[in-house]
């Protein structure tokens, strides 16, 4: 696994909110959803309902975009991962029960959950100095 790839999950794990974007190639959206990460599937499982827009969206384009951010005021904190995958109905038992092990509440509500699988990621860290980017994309995508 990559050192970048390991910064980032590490990041991913702190956090527990994201924001997507979705399109329909007409209209956009975007929405915010809790999530799970998993570095061995490279994917985030996330639980929404089928009449949500974004879910309609992905009916017709599954790729999405998002983003999770550690919201700060002070520059050299800035935080953030910016990534790009496609949306997909969860069929993963594995990846379903991360996800309660995570909210194991949700469980009781019996949501239906998708899994986004990520083949780009960008992430800022300002720690390590103004600007500071690291880059991972999936192989065949190079």
């Amino acid at each position: 696994m990559s050192k970048e790839l390991q910064k980032i999950d590490s990041f991913l794990n702190e956090h527990h909110v994201m924001s997507l974007a979705t399109t329909n190639l007409i209209e956009i959206s975007s929405c915010s959803l809790f999530y799970v990460f998993s570095l061995k599937k490279l994917s985030f499982i996330v639980a929404s309902s089928d009449g949500t827009t974004h879910i309609q969206h992905i009916k017709i384009n599954p790729n999405v975009a998002g983003n999770i951010l550690l919201e700060t005021k002070t520059v050299g904190k800035i935080q953030g991962v910016q990534f790009r995958g496609v949306l997909l109905e969860l069929h993963d038992a594995e990846l379903r029960e991360l996800y309660f092990k995570e909210f194991p509440y949700a469980r009781l509500m019996q949501p239906k959950l998708w899994q986004i699988k990520i083949d780009y990621f960008k992430m800022t860290d300002n720690r390590f100095g103004f600007g500071n980017k690291l880059i991972w994309q999936e192989d065949s995508l190079l």
